[in-house]
């Protein structure tokens, strides 16, 4: 295990958080397998545009990397290749940058052929302006980072502007084909009129683990558990779970990756298709961890993240979740926040209920007369809506259905009356 030192500029009037900060840059480090065996701040009006830190600190920095036997210096911010370059030169050993950071533990979780495409082409894409003038081989750059038959080994030749270029085009063309794929199963989804539901929130808030409640209380045959973990990116790629309700009422229930404070552009940009299940979704589960301190500033950055993906005038529900480690009363209700413990399955049926008065409270009712040639229909309303009463009538079968205003369009000429208003036709 390598051996890190983490560093950190605190810039004056914009230090909240910063302490924060650090202390989740460390579960990073930990996150790839580094031990960080020290640390060193400086407070400073603003970086340092040569060298990040200011002469005397680099050379505090210098200090202590000899006496910890340092091995690589993990930085809290982005880097350009020329602060990346003076600091290797002063210090002597590998620098890295909390982007590169991140980016390495995406590649490592990355399991699927879209997540691995999509962190591949968001490493290139942070790598290709940090060419400029770096003559040293670049090849460790890209170690431990992309997809298993080529990512990682390229040689300073291959790293060149041009070649990253057409590696990103061919890449991105690879990836669009498996966006649209995505975008056929979204539209498929959409058309079978039920809501989806998306949990959102910060890495490790608890987002698989309730996934996995609402499987196993809802529909605890269907063998469909989620990966979850105690450690920040645990779950990269997308999960859709069906939730069946009683009387018909199923939702769409979906998981994405975690959102983290300073999270790489490239990696939202490259996993905006992913994303885009938040943005199209009914409504929306903040998942928060109540037990951290934090917690109001995470929440901030969750909020931020989705403003930035176009997320706007979806309703949202709070999850205040790891209720269990702090002294607050699990389960509880306060309008569209419900205070719960996923791990010990405390407060999951309160929370499918606020659910359920969100995304239900629209339902329609109404009467519909279907010949009896189109049994098809009627097999699909009563798998997929509410169908209160059925009779069986001279000219076909008649039903009193609760069901969304999609079944209304799809379905609209079968409709005689609706909520007990004879239908004009």
């Amino acid at each position: 295990m390598k051996k890190a030192i983490n560093v950190g500029v605190d810039i004056k009037n914009q230090s909240e958080g910063f302490a924060y900060s650090m202390e989740e840059l460390a579960g990073l480090a930990a996150a790839r397998h580094i031990e960080v065996v020290g640390e060193l701040t400086q407070k400073l009006a603003r970086i340092h545009k040569a060298h990040y830190l200011g002469k005397g600190k680099i050379e505090e920095l210098h200090e202590l990397i000899q006496r910890k036997d340092a091995e690589v210096i993990i930085v809290n911010d982005e880097l350009t290749a020329s602060q990346i370059r003076v600091l290797e030169e002063k210090l002597g050993i590998v620098v890295s940058d909390r982007t590169m950071l991140i980016l390495d533990i995406f590649a490592e979780r990355a399991k699927t052929r879209e997540a691995q495409l999509q962190v591949e082409v968001a490493r290139l894409e942070y790598m290709l302006p940090r060419l400029i003038g770096q003559n040293e081989d670049l090849g460790r750059q890209g170690g431990g980072v992309g997809l298993n038959n080529r990512g990682s080994g390229e040689t300073k030749l291959e790293l060149d502007r041009r070649k990253i270029e057409e590696k990103i085009a061919v890449l991105n063309k690879e990836l669009e084909e498996l966006v649209a794929q995505r975008g056929i199963q979204r539209r498929k989804r959409q058309q079978s009129g039920l809501p989806v539901v998306s949990l959102v929130g910060y890495t490790n808030a608890g987002k698989s683990t309730i996934m996995n409640a609402m499987v196993e209380q809802f529909n605890p045959s269907s063998n469909k558990q989620v990966f979850e973990k105690d450690m920040l990116f645990a779950t990269l790629e997308t999960s859709v779970r069906k939730i069946p309700m009683p009387a018909n009422k199923s939702f769409l229930l979906t998981d994405t990756v975690g959102f983290v404070s300073k999270l790489p552009h490239h990696l939202v940009k490259a996993f905006r298709s992913t994303l885009e299940e938040v943005v199209e979704a009914d409504l929306i589960i903040h998942v928060v961890d109540y037990s951290e301190p934090n917690h109001e500033n995470l929440m901030e950055v969750t909020k931020q993240t989705l403003l930035s993906l176009g997320v706007e005038n979806v309703p949202i529900i709070y999850a205040l979740n790891k209720g269990d480690i702090i002294d607050v009363d699990i389960p509880a209700v306060e309008e569209n926040k419900v205070s719960l413990s996923a791990k010990q399955r405390v407060g999951i049926h309160e929370l499918i209920e606020v659910i359920n008065r969100e995304i239900f409270k629209d339902l329609i009712q109404c009467e519909m007369l279907i010949p009896f040639d189109q049994g098809q229909v009627v097999a699909n309303l009563n798998e997929q809506a509410n169908v209160i009463t059925t009779n069986y009538e001279e000219n076909g079968t008649r039903l009193t259905v609760e069901c969304t205003q999609a079944y209304i369009t799809r379905y609209q000429q079968y409709i005689i009356s609706q909520n007990g208003n004879p239908e004009r036709v």
